[in-house]
């Protein structure tokens, strides 16, 4: 059984509020980096609500974390190899308060390797992960500073989160069978 637990207008909602906390935390001296595919898009709609509470430019970077992933390498074939997107900061990371984006927090393990890929780029004064869902099952101790959603999911269900932006439609869904919903 697949189930939507957000909307189009709940993903809304649900961002203003994440962006919300992120003000209230670290105010708009920030740089947010939506880790390929999903977190990009949320970076970008996190920036907006930033910009529209603040008047100021919110920097937004996308981090491609395809080479430092712990379940690829050479004993992969060719067609299970991730493809390689671009990372793009915007300005230098020293210094700064990070935001890493993404869509669903589950094992950790994306968090670890997009710690590892941005750290080879400069050294931020702080690091923070803001995702959209956060649905448990932790393989490394690794926690969301700002959780849009927290759901109570079991390691065989899936999570889809779907944006405009690359999928034509808003939404979050969960379920066994959630790639063939909606």
């Amino acid at each position: 059984m697949v189930q939507q637990v957000l909307d189009e207008a709940g993903m809304a909602r649900t961002v203003a509020r994440m962006a919300a906390e992120i003000l209230e935390r670290d105010g708009d001296e920030v740089m947010l980096v939506g880790i390929h595919t999903r977190g990009v898009p949320l970076a970008g709609r996190l920036a907006r609500a930033l910009e529209e509470a603040t008047g100021t430019k919110i920097s937004v970077g996308r981090l491609d974390i395809s080479l430092y992933r712990d379940d690829v390498g050479p004993w992969r074939p060719a067609h299970q190899q991730p493809v390689l997107k671009e990372t793009v900061l915007p300005d230098s990371i020293d210094g700064r308060v990070i935001y890493l984006i993404d869509d669903v927090l589950f094992t950790g393990r994306t968090t670890r390797a997009a710690l590892d890929t941005l750290l080879d780029w400069g050294r931020p004064l702080a690091v923070r992960l803001a995702v959209l869902v956060d649905r448990g099952h932790r393989e490394l101790p690794i926690a969301a500073d700002v959780v849009g959603r927290a759901l109570d999911t079991t390691r065989e269900e899936d999570v889809q989160v779907r944006f405009e932006e690359v999928d034509d439609k808003d939404g979050v869904w969960i379920g066994r069978e959630v790639n063939h919903a909606g």
